[in-house]
């Protein structure tokens, strides 16, 4: 499936690699690419609870926007959820994909409510990593 691989790093505030993974991608222009990944391995989330191995997650990230969105599918390609990150615009250097996660997310579930999620952790990132006001 993957023949345009691309890492993709989440960093802290402070540059500091908090999760990375490669996904295909698939569409890019001036101002937004998408990407395709699928779940190797099982993985258990405190927020969505147990994503299968081969989960698909499409992925957005606007290289202008303080924010990217992932639309997961179940192994049988049926909609699972939105995740959306709030983060700072991501920058796409020699196909890498880099991007700072500000610890906000927003959970959209299949009837499109939602849940916003680590505002906690976001209070606690920004005294702990001194995020500018203009961030804040």
């Amino acid at each position: 499936m993957l023949n345009n691989l691309i890492t993709i790093n989440a960093r802290k505030y402070d540059g500091s690699l908090h999760r990375s993974w490669n996904a295909e991608l698939i569409s890019r222009d001036d101002e937004m690419l998408t990407f395709v990944g699928e779940f190797e391995n099982e993985f258990v989330h405190s927020d969505l609870g147990v994503i299968k191995c081969g989960t698909i997650s499409y992925e957005y990230y606007w290289l202008d926007r303080w924010y990217n969105i992932f639309q997961f599918h179940e192994p049988n390609g049926d909609f699972r959820n939105f995740y959306c990150n709030v983060n700072m615009p991501p920058t796409f250097i020699n196909g890498c994909l880099d991007y700072v996660d500000l610890d906000i997310d927003v959970l959209v579930d299949r009837d499109l409510s939602y849940h916003i999620l680590d505002q906690e952790e976001f209070a606690e990132n920004a005294l702990k990593f001194r995020y500018s006001s203009d961030t804040i």
